[in-house]
């Protein structure tokens, strides 16, 4: 058995392989201090102080995510909010229920766990509020879901102001992740990197994730290993689903399958007579060439063709290639 390399113990251990600028190292230190310091200073205001129950320890846990970790699906307000909410109300009903800490504690944060996930609000702090209502003391146990307003509702309310004010004026990092989406690109982030063409899929290769982590300049919360087998992924299907062009017929529509104002739905609907030809009619039903027409080769509108798409209700969905439904 060969021994395992040492220069591959950083891997194996786990070791931040994010290059994040000092600035946004410094920014997230920043904005925790902002955003526990309002949660002291509520707590200040109340007759029992700072060293009451009116302080929960895990904030400073959803602090790391907020400001860390700004665009992590985990410090997502709906996750912050609702993972701590779901997981002191069951928390506060083990600690009625089941009543030996040695007990409830355990099974407080599992069924937290799995509250979390099916309302889809997981958020890992979460595990020690709910830990926090059965091994927190008479304080705490005195509250009973009066605990879940105060502290953990004031708590949460103040933590995910502080991350929408003090992270909004750096538009690479706003908070909530969607408005840093919608946000002009700045110089930090880099101008918007051009699409490329229809048909094309560029390989990537170690070089250009560590470029694209730098642009970003954010922790991301995956490895580049992850993300590399993301990508792999996502090209195997996308080429998988790309229509043939056999398959492009009059009578049915197709998306290009990009994002924002590039997205856009062309419907097939004539056809040349000549094979020599084998030209295609379209016209633009949605996105950017909406009410728009024109004509080109089948072979060429099927590079540009992604997927073909059907109108439902009020949105267009993607129609599963045939040859996929029986894998």
């Amino acid at each position: 058995m060969k021994p395992w390399p040492i220069h591959r113990l950083p891997t194996l251990l786990g070791v931040e392989a994010s290059p994040v600028s000092h600035r946004e190292r410094w920014l997230s230190m920043s904005g925790g201090l902002l955003g526990i310091a309002l949660v002291f200073a509520a707590a200040a205001l109340h007759p029992l102080g700072v060293g009451s129950a009116l302080v929960v320890a895990s904030m400073g846990a959803s602090a790391v995510l907020v400001f860390g970790v700004p665009h992590g699906a985990l410090s997502q307000p709906w996750p912050v909010l609702g993972g701590h909410l779901i997981s002191a109300s069951v928390g506060v009903t083990m600690a009625k229920l089941v009543g030996p800490q040695v007990i409830a504690g355990p099974v407080a944060v599992g069924v937290a766990i799995l509250a979390m996930h099916y309302a889809r609000c997981l958020h890992p702090p979460g595990g020690a509020t709910a830990l926090a209502a059965v091994i927190g003391g008479h304080e705490i146990l005195a509250l009973g879901y009066g605990y879940l307003l105060a502290p953990v509702l004031v708590n949460v309310a103040l933590l995910l102001f502080a991350g929408f004010v003090f992270n909004y004026p750096f538009r690479w990092r706003r908070y909530p992740a969607a408005l840093a989406r919608t946000a002009p690109h700045t110089a930090t982030a880099g101008s918007r990197p051009a699409h490329p063409a229809a048909g094309t899929t560029p390989m990537l290769g170690h070089a250009d994730l560590i470029y694209a982590l730098s642009r970003i300049d954010s922790f991301i919360d995956v490895s580049e290993e992850d993300l590399v087998r993301i990508y792999d992924l996502a090209a195997w299907h996308a080429r998988e689903s790309q229509p043939a062009s056999q398959e492009i017929r009059p009578g049915r529509c197709y998306s290009n399958g990009r994002f924002g104002p590039d997205w856009a739905v062309r419907c097939i609907v004539d056809e040349s007579d000549d094979p020599q030809q084998d030209l295609v009619i379209y016209r633009g039903v949605a996105g950017a060439d909406r009410r728009s027409s024109g004509m080109m080769s089948r072979d060429e509108f099927a590079r540009w063709a992604r997927h073909e798409v059907e109108r439902d209700e009020n949105t267009w969905r993607r129609v599963a290639r045939q040859d996929s439904k029986s894998e």
